[in-house]
């Protein structure tokens, strides 16, 4: 089933009982666990960002909800959902949902970084989803979902590893993080459809169901850096 209609169907199964949850199950089982390493005429220049910007490039699952997070941060003048560090030309939407392209969905951020540090991003993203499941956040699962940093310079890397295990540290209780940390290789743009997705369809069941309450929650952790 294609995955845009299995993300929304899933949560209509949902309502009318844990027989949704069997038939997610199965589903998510079939689903690639192995990333493909990226092809060297696949490798792309990081992108290069405005004067006096920066650009990170994160996945933390969906990236309806990230690009609908990130934008709310001071700091913040552009998200653009796409598809990061995979192994095919020009992907789509369709070949990423299979799980076996090597790519994740990510959002490329274009940040000022004397409102929002790197370091601060960085925090964020860790504070902002679960980086303790491998290939999963909440209901969809996959290496398409995977938590994955890609940096693109050496400063970055550094701070990316260090934020890493300062969270770590600061959560004691915490299963091991998981996430990537991995040289930026390629950013494809997601389908002009998928661009402010959920502030054009937030009572679509999934983004009722997963999308919004992950924005409460974000909003709730960063008020003091919300616009």
């Amino acid at each position: 089933m294609n995955e845009f209609f299995r993300r929304n169907a899933l949560w209509v199964i949902l309502v009318v009982g844990i027989a949704g949850w069997f038939v997610a199950g199965s589903v998510a089982k079939t689903t690639s666990r192995t990333i493909p390493a990226t092809p060297a005429n696949l490798v792309q220049k990081p992108p290069k960002p405005p004067a006096g910007q920066e650009i990170a490039t994160l996945a933390a699952g969906c990236f309806w909800s990230n690009q609908a997070m990130y934008q709310k941060l001071k700091g913040v003048s552009k998200v653009e959902p796409g598809y990061a560090g995979g192994a095919t030309p020009s992907p789509t939407y369709d070949e990423v949902c299979t799980g076996g392209t090597g790519y994740a969905e990510s959002v490329q951020i274009t940040f000022d970084p004397k409102v929002v540090s790197y370091h601060d991003l960085i925090t964020i993203f860790f504070g902002a989803h679960d980086p303790t499941t491998l290939n999963r956040q909440g209901p969809d699962e996959g290496t398409q979902y995977r938590s994955a940093i890609f940096y693109q310079s050496p400063e970055q890397k550094a701070t990316a590893i260090q934020v890493k295990a300062e969270y770590q540290k600061s959560h004691p209780g915490m299963d091991p993080i998981v996430t990537q940390v991995a040289l930026f290789t390629n950013f494809y743009k997601a389908e002009a459809y998928h661009f402010d997705y959920y502030a054009k369809h937030p009572y679509e069941p999934y983004c009722a169901s997963v999308v919004a309450p992950e924005i409460a929650h974000f909003e709730k952790e960063n008020k003091a850096r919300l616009k």
